[in-house]
């Protein structure tokens, strides 16, 4: 069996991105080519699942995680019908990922009504934090789980 080329994979993605709309979910699929050839694809379940984490990307890369008993997928390839929105990006970069390749652009999907340039301007531009506020808070116990993490003999790192 020969290894499928880049365009099919992408291809593949849009296709699944394609038919998930018919089944009720949004117009996203993705492809994850392992280190070891494994495609393990995913599609976008946001609404239906009722989780905003749905999304197609993140749904291939915790089935591969989870088929191949892992946290990190160096070696693989992700592909997706469209450009991952940084919420993807981040749980690529943490899966430890090589490389994404996408099909359509972020102002392609804000065309359709998926505007992420909220959330990409938010890592993007400074005081980015009036989106979303955060603070720090810290409290007396506030790094009690890193020094219990640091002392685990059993723990595994990642």
């Amino acid at each position: 069996m020969s290894t499928p080329a880049e365009s099919d994979l992408l291809a593949r993605a849009v296709d699944l991105a394609t038919a998930n709309v018919a089944d009720g979910g949004g117009p996203f699929g993705a492809v994850l080519r392992t280190a070891d050839g494994r495609l393990v694809e995913g599609v976008n379940r946001v609404t239906s699942a009722h989780d905003p984490t749905a999304h197609a990307e993140v749904q291939a890369l915790r089935a591969a995680c989870a088929q191949l008993q892992t946290h990190e997928l160096p070696g693989a390839v992700l592909y997706a019908s469209c450009e991952p929105c940084p919420m993807c990006l981040a749980t690529a970069l943490w899966a430890r990922v090589d490389r994404v390749v996408f099909a359509a652009g972020r102002d392609d999907a804000a065309q359709a009504g998926f505007d992420d340039a909220a959330f990409y301007e938010y890592f993007e531009t400074a005081g980015h934090h009036l989106l979303l506020p955060t603070e720090q808070s810290r409290t007396a116990q506030a790094t009690a789980p890193f020094e219990a993490w640091r002392a685990h003999d059993g723990r595994t790192d990642y």
